[in-house]
């Protein structure tokens, strides 16, 4: 869908795009050279982003749904509009994960004699190891829900992305209907079951509570019980006073209990549930039909990520190990190494424990005074965390910029706040309206009278899961005019101020823009001279209007211009005129792509820029992040080669067009190019 803002600049609304940027998770879940487990897991991450789509998105495209005509020309989309093409390529994925599932991943799960089986494929002895299950774990986890017809108290709150049975019991042609949560949040989704010749068995935590509904409702007589599968997803955004006091964290606590009863965006329903089941549920709920969604048997399809591998091992992945970044020895004083030159950790590709390691020294070394690190998502069990509270209890000034508001991380956001502040560290939990999304450590050691600073710098959060899966840089240096940048930028975080002028990094809100702009501006020059022009950008998601137009002018002054992006792009290339010399791809492979780089070729002087930033609005705007330079130049060259590795892929590189087809970028003269096992294999080598 094209859509024209106030300058009539041809864009692709940003919902629209992320969808097609779902599709591309479905469509590894559909490859065959995918291991098969892995395949599921795709279903899952597919499942789970649809999720926060409609929890996040589709709930601001509701809440703007009635706005009159003049603001619907100044927003440049029709909001119902949008609603109902949402619906319509939901619709269709959602058509394409159920056959997916049922007639492609389980029929070849049976090949390698593994068998999801439901409640109606048990045998006598399966059958009673099932029912001991349902009695000693999961009955007492149950508690339905009965619900009478004119009944005078409300309808249950359904609590958002909970799996629920709407059940009717059946007697002499009277209905009566019950509720029952699936306890998944407490017992593991999948069971599995005792092996026979070979042959292994798997259930799921829903159709053992179906096998055994007879058991659950026991004192009520009945002829027959059916049960289908609903789940709700509720509106999910935060309204939050933008003028709290130090109060915020209570206020955000009480926010937070109440996103669980947001307003209904999703029913997501059994398609095989009887119409007078859910005729019962629609007028009982409230709903409109937009917010209906046939689905499968099986919902909440997350916790599919979590599916046992009872085959082979050539059903995963196979073990790609952390490498060791060349010249880096853990066995050292990182400091040490840091003065000698710069280094690049590229994950997942090396380990995180170099991270852990830089403040783990920091923690200990009797010359470290002081700690300034900003914090937006961490792992369940903090490493990063412990360090730090490690380091305040040696003595040193530990100063944590911690994000509460980083979106449905807030709770635990306030759980490790508390912590750090019991540990003596001394936390800020941001800026009003702005989010602290920067991923950046400072680390002041007292050397020879002097004060030294070392730096951390990341296009990825602090956060050792994560750093497993998400392709992120993290640059130690100790390069003074960034180190003295990131003093100032933090001495502005603490007084809530934002400064201009910095030397070397580039800080939104207020930088970023401009000379991003002034950036683009030099290659447009450079085009126009007749000189070799290009840019090139990787990012998560390119959404930004004036971005947009400003790339769309160096286009049209002959800079040749090529986008990595993983998710929405609104861009839209090839367009005569506007992107013809705009090529994009998106690479979706086993390891989700996240950093952020810029490469501007600067006259022959090409700069390379890593940055915390997506290319939207909010990022640019209304959030502080840090883009940074690469100043040694092996580095530069390192970073280079990974991004040529990926312009070559012709395996799991998809083509951005103005059709969204999603189309494979496929090398049939040309050996298969996967970039990201040959950027494993470029870093293995180097180390």
């Amino acid at each position: 869908m094209l859509t024209t803002v106030k300058e009539k600049l041809p864009i692709i609304n940003r919902e629209i795009s992320w969808l097609y940027f779902n599709e591309r998770v479905l469509q590894e879940a559909a490859d065959k050279n995918v291991p098969l487990i892995e395949r599921l897991r795709f279903l899952a991450i597919f499942s789970a982003n649809l999720d926060e789509f409609y929890r996040v998105r589709v709930a601001t495209l509701n809440r703007l749904e009635n706005i009159n005509a003049k603001t619907k020309e100044l927003l440049g989309f029709n909001p119902r509009k949008v609603l109902g093409e949402i619906k319509e390529v939901v619709i269709r994925l959602e058509r394409r994960f159920d056959y997916l599932y049922e007639h492609e991943i389980i029929k070849e799960l049976e090949l390698h004699r593994i068998f999801i089986i439901n409640e109606q494929q048990l045998n006598v002895s399966r059958g009673e190891f099932v029912r001991n299950y349902f009695r000693a774990s999961v009955l007492p986890r149950l508690v339905p829900i009965m619900l009478e017809k004119d009944s005078k108290r409300p309808f249950p709150e359904l609590k958002d992305r909970r799996i629920y049975f709407l059940v009717k019991l059946t007697r002499k042609q009277k209905k009566r209907f019950a509720l029952v949560e699936v306890p998944t949040k407490i017992l593991s989704r999948f069971l599995v079951l005792p092996e026979t010749n070979d042959l292994k068995f798997i259930i799921l935590l829903d159709d053992i509570i179906r096998y055994c509904l007879d058991e659950l409702f026991f004192i009520f007589q009945h002829d027959s019980i059916e049960a289908y599968t609903i789940q709700l997803t509720r509106d999910a955004e935060l309204d939050i006073d933008a003028n709290v006091s130090g109060k915020f964290i209570d206020i955000l606590a009480k926010s937070l209990q109440k996103r669980s009863k947001g307003k209904p965006m999703r029913l997501l329903y059994d398609s095989s549930i009887p119409l007078d089941m859910l005729t019962y549920l629609v007028d009982q709920m409230n709903l409109s039909q937009e917010a209906l969604i046939p689905g499968n048997r099986y919902h909440n399809f997350k916790d599919f990520v979590s599916f046992p591998n009872v085959g082979d091992k050539s059903l995963e992945y196979k073990p790609m190990p952390p490498l060791p970044v060349k010249g880096l020895d853990l066995g050292q004083s990182i400091f040490s190494q840091m003065v000698k030159r710069d280094y690049l950790v590229s994950l997942p590709y090396q380990s995180f424990d170099y991270i852990v390691h830089f403040l783990r020294e920091a923690a200990i070394d009797p010359k470290v005074t002081e700690i300034h690190i900003t914090l937006y998502r961490l792992a369940e069990n903090s490493r990063v965390i412990n360090a730090l509270i490690n380091a305040a209890s040696n003595g040193k000034k530990v100063n944590c910029l911690l994000e509460l508001k980083a979106r449905f991380d807030e709770e635990a956001n306030i759980y490790w706040s508390n912590r750090l502040e019991e540990g003596g560290v001394t936390v800020n939990t941001g800026i009003a309206d702005y989010k602290v999304h920067s991923k950046i450590c400072l680390v002041t050691r007292k050397e020879k009278g002097k004060l030294v600073h070392y730096a951390n710098l990341a296009t990825g959060n602090f956060n050792e899961k994560t750093a497993g899966i998400y392709c992120d840089h993290s640059l130690f240096t100790v390069n003074k005019e960034i180190t003295s940048d990131l003093r100032r930028l933090f001495r502005g975080l603490d007084r809530n101020t934002f400064y201009k002028g910095y030397q070397a990094i580039i800080v939104s809100p207020l930088e970023t823009r401009p000379k991003l702009y002034k950036l683009i501006n030099q290659e447009i020059a450079h085009a126009k001279a007749g000189k070799n022009a290009y840019i090139i950008l990787k990012m998560n998601s390119l959404s930004d209007e004036g971005m947009i137009s400003k790339l769309y002018e160096a286009n049209n002054a002959g800079v040749q211009i090529d986008l990595i992006i993983r998710g929405m792009c609104c861009l839209i290339p090839g367009l005569p005129g506007y992107s013809e010399h705009i090529r994009v791809r998106s690479i979706v492979d086993r390891f989700l792509e996240h950093a952020r780089v810029w490469i501007v070729g600067n006259g022959g002087n090409e700069l390379v820029y890593l940055a915390s930033a997506d290319l939207m609005t909010r990022n640019i705007d209304r959030r502080v992040e840090v883009a940074f330079p690469i100043k040694d130049p092996a580095i530069k060259q390192e970073i280079r080669h990974m991004i040529f590795l990926q312009l070559q892929d012709n395996t799991k590189a998809r083509d951005i067009n103005a059709k969204n087809n999603n189309q494979y970028i496929n090398g049939k003269k040309e050996p298969p190019h996967r970039s990201q096992t040959a950027i494993y294999d470029y870093l293995k080598n180097k180390s």
